[in-house]
C-alpha cells in the first residue's frame, strides 16, 4: 500500500478521496489555488500545498507544477478525482515517467476510450451495439449532409473528445446542419483542442443508463450493475439513481436488459485492457434496445449511488488496485440491495437558465439522519467563485425501495440550508414531486418537457415576514401579562412560569 497520495483535484471529490485515504491508513496531500486557500476541503488533508493562480489553467491543470509538488512531498501516487487531469493520457504518461503511480487506467486505455470515435470502433469490434452514425473527421460539409440524410433527422453532432455537453448540437433539419457543425467544431476546439466531431442518430425518447466496471492488475474485471442518469439539464446530469427505473421496467416485461448491458460493458472494458474504476454509458430506446455512447475512464460524480447499493467503496478500491491488490471477490459475490438516489446541489438559478450564482455562503447546514449521505466541500463562510464548477454538494439517500429513497431525499433537501447564494434545491424538490419522475418515466428530455416553465415560490411579503416573526415570538415563549406602566406605557409584568428553566421538581 502507498504511504502518501496526492489528490490532484478540489472540492467535494478531493475531500471524498482524503476520507478513503484515511480509512486505508494512507497520508493525503491537497493542492489548492489562491481562490481555495481557505476552503474546508483543504483542511481535510494531512498536508496541503499552494498552486499560485485562480483559474483551472493556472492551477489544477498545470501538470508540471502538480508533479513537482508530488515529488517534493514524497507522494508515491496521484489520484485525479474527476474533471481536470483525470482523463488526460499525457498526464498519466508523465506520472509514469516520474515514477509516480497514477490511480486510474493506463494511458493506452485512456486514449482509446477517451476518443468517442476510437471507442466506437472498439465497441463494434467487441460486438457492442453502437448508435447509427459516422465519423466526421475529414468529411466536407456536403459529405456530412449526405450522411445526415442517410441516418435520418434529427441527428446529433458531438465532439469526439471531452464531455459535459461541450461541442454537442442537436440538428432537426438539413438547413441547420452546416451552422451547427461549425459551432460544434469551434466549441470542441476551444474546450478540448480538437475539432474532431461525430454525427449520430438523435433519439428523441431515450434513457441514459450506465454500467460501472471495476478491474484490477491481475486480469479480474467485473461490473457493479447500472445507474440511471437521464435527468439532465444542458446534457449534464443532476439526479442519478440505482437501480435504473427503465431497466426495472423492461426486466418486469421479460426483457433481459440488465444482464446484456452489463456483459457488453465488461466485454468492451476487457477489449481495452481496462484497469481501475470506469463507466460505460448507453442509451436505452422505447423498445428496450441499448446502444453504446462512450466510456468515462475515471471515477464518476455519481459513484456514491453504486457504493450504497453494492456496499463497495469505489474510491478505496481504486487506491488498492493501483497499489497492486487483486479484487478478492468475483462477479457472483456482488449484488444490488435497496435503492439509492443522488441529487447534485449547485450554486445556480434554474429559473434564469441555470445562471451560476457566486458569493459568500453566509450559512450552511447539511442534512443527516438514517439513509442520508452528503459529499461536500463547503462550510459556512466559504466563497463560491466563478473559476470552477458551481457544484457545492451531493446529497445521497438510500432506502429499501425507490419510494423510500425519494422520501428520504425530499426530507434531506428540505433540511439542507445554503444561504448567501442561489441554489437549485427548490428545483430538485420540484422534480422529485413531479408525477413522471415519481413513476420513473424520465427520458433525457424530461426536464425540457415537464420543467421548462418552472419558477420558484415567490419570496415572502413584508406582511408574511411580520406574521412569521410574531409566530416565532409566541412559540418561543414570549412574556405574558402586562399592566399600565408610568406615563401610560405598557409594562410587561414578570411571569414566573416564563422565568423557570428546564429543570422541574416533579
Amino acid at each position: 500500500m502507498f504511504n502518501k497520495v496526492l489528490v490532484a483535484n478540489r472540492g467535494e471529490i478531493a475531500r471524498r478521496i482524503f476520507l478513503a485515504c484515511r480509512e486505508l491508513g494512507v497520508a493525503s496531500v491537497a493542492i489548492y489555488s489562491d481562490a481555495d486557500r481557505d476552503a474546508a476541503w483543504v483542511r481535510a488533508a494531512d498536508e496541503s500545498y499552494h498552486l499560485p493562480g485562480v483559474t483551472a489553467a493556472e492551477t489544477y491543470l498545470r501538470q508540471t507544477a502538480v508533479l513537482d509538488i508530488a515529488q517534493s512531498c514524497g507522494a508515491e501516487a496521484i489520484h485525479p478525482g474527476y474533471g481536470f487531469l483525470s482523463e488526460n493520457a499525457d498526464f498519466v504518461a508523465a506520472c509514469i515517467d516520474r515514477g509516480i503511480t497514477f490511480i486510474g487506467p493506463g494511458p493506452e486505455a485512456m486514449r482509446v476510450m477517451g476518443s468517442k470515435a476510437a471507442s466506437r470502433e472498439l465497441a463494434q469490434a467487441a460486438g457492442v451495439p453502437v448508435v447509427p452514425g459516422v465519423d466526421g473527421a475529414g468529411k466536407s460539409p456536403a459529405e456530412l449532409a449526405a450522411a445526415a440524410e442517410a441516418i435520418g433527422y434529427p441527428v446529433l453532432i458531438k465532439a469526439s473528445a471531452g464531455g459535459g455537453g461541450k461541442g454537442m448540437r442537436v440538428v432537426w433539419s438539413a438547413g441547420e446542419l452546416a451552422d451547427a457543425a461549425q459551432a460544434a467544431q469551434s466549441e470542441s476546439h476551444s474546450s478540448f483542442g480538437s475539432d474532431h466531431i461525430l454525427l449520430e442518430k438523435y433519439f428523441t425518447e431515450v434513457h441514459h443508463v450506465e454500467i460501472q466496471v471495476l478491474g484490477d492488475l491481475h486480469g479480474n474485471l467485473l461490473h457493479l450493475f447500472e445507474r440511471e442518469c437521464s435527468v439532465q439539464r444542458r446534457h449534464q446530469k443532476i439526479i442519478e439513481e440505482s437501480p435504473s427505473p427503465i431497466v426495472q421496467f423492461f426486466e418486469a416485461q421479460g426483457v433481459d436488459l440488465r444482464r446484456r448491458m452489463a456483459e457488453a460493458a465488461v466485454s468492451l472494458a476487457a477489449q481495452a485492457g481496462y484497469v481501475s474504476a470506469g463507466t460505460v454509458e448507453f442509451v436505452v430506446d422505447p423498445q428496450g434496445e441499448f446502444y453504446f455512447l462512450e466510456m468515462n475512464t475515471r471515477l464518476q460524480v455519481e459513484h456514491p449511488v453504486t457504493e450504497l447499493v453494492t456496499g463497495l467503496d469505489l474510491a478505496a478500491w481504486q487506491i488498492r488496485i493501483a497499489a497492486g491488490e487483486p479484487l478478492p471477490f468475483g462477479q457472483t459475490a456482488v449484488s444490488q440491495r435497496g435503492h439509492a438516489l443522488e441529487c447534485r446541489v449547485y450554486a445556480e438559478d434554474p429559473a434564469r437558465n441555470f445562471l451560476p450564482s457566486i458569493g459568500q455562503i453566509s450559512y450552511y447546514q447539511r442534512p443527516s439522519g438514517p439513509g442520508v449521505r452528503v459529499d461536500d466541500g463547503i462550510e459556512t463562510g466559504a466563497h463560491v467563485t466563478p473559476f470552477y464548477d458551481p457544484m457545492l454538494a451531493k446529497v445521497i439517500t438510500y432506502g429499501h425501495d425507490r419510494a423510500e429513497a425519494i422520501r428520504k431525499m425530499e426530507r434531506a433537501l428540505r433540511d439542507t440550508a445554503v444561504l448567501g447564494v442561489t441554489t437549485n434545491i427548490p428545483y430538485l424538490l420540484a422534480i422529485l414531486g413531479e408525477t413522471h419522475f415519481q413513476n420513473g418515466r424520465t427520458p433525457t428530455h424530461f426536464l425540457q418537457s415537464h420543467m421548462a416553465d418552472w419558477q420558484p415560490q415567490p419570496d415572502p411579503t413584508e406582511e408574511e415576514l411580520l406574521a412569521i416573526a410574531v409566530l416565532e415570538m409566541l412559540q418561543s415563549g414570549g412574556k405574558r401579562g402586562s399592566s399600565a406602566g408610568v406615563n401610560g406605557e405598557t409594562a410587561v409584568q414578570p411571569d414566573p412560569w416564563n422565568e423557570v428553566g428546564a429543570w422541574r421538581n416533579v
